[in-house]
């Protein structure tokens, strides 16, 4: 009676008032959860927002852990209600074994759940930057996306991969521009920090994109109270570059990266040419093998990174595939299946800008991107220079690219699509690094408007 109807047996031969208030609390909890229930049905985007909410994840933990105190309790009553004394010996230990079965298995599952809870709450908390709230500027949000390694020798997180991610806030179609870490002479947002200091641009001796973090590091006292001057800097970088307002940051650790797709299970990737996982004076230098393979962590990271007998390009190129097949194959419910496993990669891997009330929304905007068609540029050889970029060039392309995405043209008869522009040059052409295209020209997922059909 009491796994079923929680305070039921009080009210037949125990405490009324105890029956009474435990039978309310059970009801109403139902009621609450079949309302929540329906609710997120017809409005996923409310469970989302449940889901990234601090404030109500602690209240639902605080809810789930007296759940199992106030459940245990009742249990340990009506095993002294059923006089266990009077009862012949086998009968006793019989009613005390089922007991404690059921008690600690609802207070177990209780418990997990409110522990469940706790690790996603925490994974918010420690992820969660102090930003503020961006809205979306003409129809879009702008996400730099920023990868990098720690390590010795290196300030802090050095951004080594840089992909701004321009997503329409309504249909969550994203056209991923790929800024290459090389380039250099380029200019910073007008009235910024950088530009008062490099007022004719990044024009320093052996100063590159991926180099502002570590001069902004090493120039702290310019930022006032910034406390992630490194990646304010490169912010400026790349609205100087892209001609695009950047709204949030989010700076991925390499080694959380790996976590996390093994969290997953792997990715399914094409593998057109041999990669090198490592250098050749590595322990464990070895070739990832052409063919349609699921790859774990390590050796997608490697995919995605690997310079050797490549180059920066074909790196960005193979990148982009990297992220179109993570997100259009990893799912909710993989994700539910290795919860823990995730929140704990998360911790390691990610740190953003991004205030926890934004999450929701971009979640769900990535659950609309998942049945689109993700578009590319990148602004690398042939189209500019990354010695001496042409920025009107860069940001022409940048701007033809969304429009493009926002307004895609009709499809062409006799053509595949998403063969149209730079990833039809690339299709016909040889494979170099592993991806599609050459250095003279151009690689068919720098330039693309599906990237995963020229991956």
């Amino acid at each position: 009676m009491t796994l079923g109807l929680p305070g039921s047996a009080q009210l037949v031969v125990g405490n009324k008032r105890v029956g009474r208030i435990a039978m309310r609390i059970w009801i109403l909890t139902l009621a609450v959860a079949l309302l929540a229930a329906a609710l997120v049905w017809m409005w996923p985007v409310l469970g989302l927002k449940v889901a990234t909410n601090t404030f109500l994840l602690g209240a639902l933990r605080t809810v789930l852990i007296a759940m199992a105190i106030g459940w245990a309790y009742l249990f340990f009553d009506v095993w002294r209600l059923g006089q266990p004394l009077s009862l012949l010996k086998n009968h006793r230990l019989a009613a005390v074994g089922v007991n404690a079965g059921v008690l600690l298995t609802v207070t177990a599952v209780l418990l997990f759940g409110a522990h469940v809870v706790g690790v996603q709450r925490g994974f918010l908390i420690s992820v969660a930057g102090s930003g503020e709230v961006q809205g979306a500027k003409d129809g879009r949000f702008n996400v730099l996306l920023a990868g990098g390694d720690s390590g010795a020798g290196r300030n802090g997180l050095r951004p080594d991969s840089l992909t701004v991610a321009s997503i329409d806030a309504r249909t969550g179609r994203t056209v991923l521009i790929g800024l290459p870490r090389n380039m250099a002479n380029f200019p910073f947002r007008d009235g910024s920090v950088m530009d008062e200091q490099f007022p004719g641009g990044f024009d320093c001796e052996g100063c590159m994109l991926n180099g502002v973090s570590t001069w902004a590091m090493d120039h702290t006292d310019l930022f006032g109270d910034d406390e992630t001057p490194g990646m304010s800097a490169t912010v400026q970088a790349v609205e100087g570059i892209t001609g695009l307002e950047i709204g949030y940051w989010a700076l991925v650790n390499m080694k959380g990266f790996r976590k996390l797709v093994d969290a997953f299970g792997g990715v399914e990737l094409n593998v057109r040419d041999r990669i090198p996982v490592g250098l050749p004076h590595d322990s464990f230098f070895t070739y990832i093998e052409p063919g349609v393979r699921k790859l774990d962590g390590h050796d997608t990271l490697w995919f995605a990174r690997a310079r050797h007998g490549s180059d920066d390009y074909s790196r960005m190129a193979r990148q982009k595939c990297v992220m179109s097949a993570m997100l259009t194959q990893l799912s909710p419910q993989r994700a539910v299946l290795n919860f823990q496993k995730i929140m704990g990669a998360g911790a390691d891997m990610l740190s953003t800008n991004m205030p926890s009330s934004e999450f929701d929304t971009f979640i769900s905007l990535a659950m609309q991107a998942k049945s689109q068609k993700m578009a590319s540029v990148s602004l690398v050889p042939p189209l500019v220079s990354t010695g001496n970029p042409d920025i009107a060039v860069a940001r022409g392309a940048v701007e033809k690219a969304i429009d493009r995405s926002e307004k895609p043209p009709a499809k062409k008869t006799g053509k595949k699509a998403g063969t149209e522009t730079g990833s039809e040059a690339g299709q016909g052409s040889a494979v170099t690094g592993g991806s599609v295209g050459s250095l003279k020209s151009g690689y068919a997922a720098n330039d693309a408007e599906d990237v995963g059909q020229v991956c």
